[in-house]
C-alpha cells in the first residue's frame, strides 16, 4: 500500500515562497511509470493540478502556474517537493500530493492534504 504524507509550514506571508514536501512510503518514486503530482484546492473551488515529477525526474507544470513553480525530488529519502514563489492570498489552499499512473487514469493514491494559508 502506497502512502503519501504532505508536510510544511501552514502559514506563508505574501510574496514569499511556499515550500512543501511529500514523503512516500510503500513504493519508490523512481518506479516506472509513475508520476508524482501536486494538486491544490482553494476554498470554494475545485481541484487544480499544479504539476508533477516523473519516475525519471522529468517535470511538467500547469501553464498558469509554471512561472512560479518548481517540483524536485530526493530519491534517497523517497520524497518530492513543491516550491511556489511569490505567493498571494489567492494561493491559500489545501495542497495534496498524489500518484498518477499515466494515461487516462486518475490519481490512484493521495496524501491527506496540507492547508497552507497566505497571509501577513
Amino acid at each position: 500500500q502506497v502512502q503519501l504524507q504532505e508536510s510544511g509550514p501552514g502559514l506563508v506571508k505574501p510574496s514569499q515562497t511556499l515550500s512543501l514536501q511529500c514523503t512516500v512510503s510503500g513504493g519508490s518514486i523512481t518506479t516506472n511509470f509513475y508520476y508524482w503530482s501536486w494538486i491544490r484546492q482553494s476554498p470554494g473551488k475545485g481541484l487544480e493540478w499544479i504539476g508533477y515529477i516523473g519516475y525519471s525526474g522529468n517535470t511538467r507544470y500547469s501553464p498558469s502556474l509554471k512561472s512560479r513553480t518548481s517540483i524536485s525530488r530526493d530519491t534517497d529519502k523517497n520524497q518530492f517537493f513543491l516550491q511556489l514563489n511569490s505567493v498571494t492570498p489567492e494561493d491559500t489552499a489545501v495542497y495534496y500530493c498524489a500518484r498518477w499512473g499515466g494515461g487516462r487514469g486518475g490519481m490512484d493514491y493521495w496524501g491527506k492534504g496540507a492547508l497552507v494559508t497566505v497571509s501577513s
